[in-house]
């Protein structure tokens, strides 16, 4: 067994786009979170932060040895600079680990602002060389999330270059753009993508029409629900865990802060438990069967390996929408009420009788059975529904932020 320290260990960046989602994030193994507060990010529809929010969130993963780093992602126009330097003055108080930035002008502020807060380097930078990661290094940034262009061999001899730290995205959706920057949705909705109102055209059905005949439209021979002309697949690197590490990244970065927590935990959760195995015996490591299982259960667009090993046929685009998940969550654990009853916050239909399978911080799903439903006023039922609470029994115990998922088999 390899002698490691956790401080030794690659770290698993996962994403929080409100309090909800980073609770779930620690609770399923995150080493770190990334969030940012109500303006300045490149996600301002994921619920994200107030200041109070943030410092709660910074205590709550600092009690749970994880990290916070805050997005200011934005590439800034002139009339939010003054708005921007009062929002530095406020994070400078609450004291997060690090503070994402690509805009030259906000790191500039950062660093003479807060000085105290590591700069991350965000892939909205589009660091694509040694050179360029070095001038990075000798303006102060402590770490850089190269491009998402790189090859797995770029990407090593970037990190054999400097001594940033590098991340790079290893799980997630794929911008068809170049790093991110893309103006389509400023053209079509006049919602500026690197402002972090992006209304992803991406993932739009697209059709042709001749000129002369207005009003007709024509499929591109696709699928009959349309072409999904920039749709890309989503990056999945839980296979190659070791080249990564070899190669010198230091922070394995999950995309989604406005996926769901079923998305969160399953992610989060899958890769904990691949860099554990890893470092427990790195000549000897493999991937478990069920890893791949769980990553099929939430919803995606087919998995790739997008550039990192330049086989163009990883980068193609998908040309039909994806499939929802086959094993909706149902519940989310509140609280233990006995050694088989817990109370839960109930997201989707849930029956006596339902087969389900629960979530577990470590090791394969547990499947179980609903064997009794009590609503929220102490009354047996049958049917617990959505938006509700109910304390079910089971076979089996949970812990508190445990999820319960229906199994695919179960007829609703």
């Amino acid at each position: 067994m390899m002698s490691v320290t956790a401080n030794d260990k690659v770290e698993l960046l996962a994403p929080a786009g409100n309090m909800e989602k980073l609770e779930i994030a620690l609770h399923y193994g995150a080493d770190a979170v990334y969030l940012s507060g109500k303006d300045f990010s490149l996600r301002n529809f994921s619920g994200n932060f107030t200041l109070e929010e943030m410092r709660t969130a910074i205590d709550l993963a600092h009690a749970r040895g994880a990290k916070v780093y805050v997005a200011i992602n934005i590439f800034a126009r002139n009339e939010e600079l003054q708005r921007i330097q009062r929002y530095l003055h406020e994070l400078k108080a609450i004291t997060p680990d690090g503070i994402i930035a690509a805009d030259p002008a906000v790191i500039d502020l950062a660093h003479r602002i807060a000085p105290s807060i590591p700069i991350h380097l965000s892939t909205q930078a589009n660091t694509t060389n040694a050179a360029a990661a070095r001038f990075w290094q000798q303006s102060g940034v402590q770490r850089v999330n190269v491009a998402r262009e790189l090859t797995l061999a770029e990407i090593g001899a970037i990190a054999r270059s400097c001594s940033l730290q590098i991340e790079a995205f290893v799980h997630g959706a794929m911008c068809i753009s170049y790093s991110g920057r893309c103006l389509l949705s400023n053209f079509m909705a006049r919602r500026p993508a690197n402002q972090g109102m992006c209304c992803q055209p991406c993932r739009f059905q697209y059709t042709v029409m001749e000129e002369t005949r207005p009003g007709q439209f024509f499929p591109l021979a696709e699928d009959e629900r349309g072409t999904y002309l920039f749709n890309s697949r989503d990056l999945c690197m839980l296979d190659h865990i070791p080249a990564l590490i070899k190669n010198g990244i230091h922070a394995f970065k999950i995309e989604g802060r406005m996926k769901s927590i079923h998305y969160a935990a399953t992610t989060i959760k899958t890769y904990r438990e691949a860099i554990d195995r890893y470092y427990e015996a790195p000549e000897r490591y493999d991937i478990l069967p069920y890893w791949r299982e769980e990553l099929s259960k939430i919803a995606n667009r087919d998995y790739c390996t997008g550039f990192y090993f330049d086989d163009p046929t990883q980068t193609l685009p998908l040309y039909q929408s994806p499939e929802p998940s086959h094993f909706p969550m149902i519940a989310k654990v509140l609280s233990t009420t006995g050694p088989t009853h817990v109370y839960v916050d109930v997201r989707n239909q849930i029956r006596t009788g339902d087969t389900i399978e629960i979530v577990r911080p470590k090791g394969p799903p547990v499947e179980d059975t609903i064997l009794g439903i009590i609503d929220g006023n102490g009354k047996k039922v049958d049917v617990a529904h959505p938006g509700t609470r109910a304390t079910l029994g089971l076979r089996t115990d949970c812990q508190p932020l445990d999820l319960m998922r229906r199994m695919a088999c179960a007829n609703h």
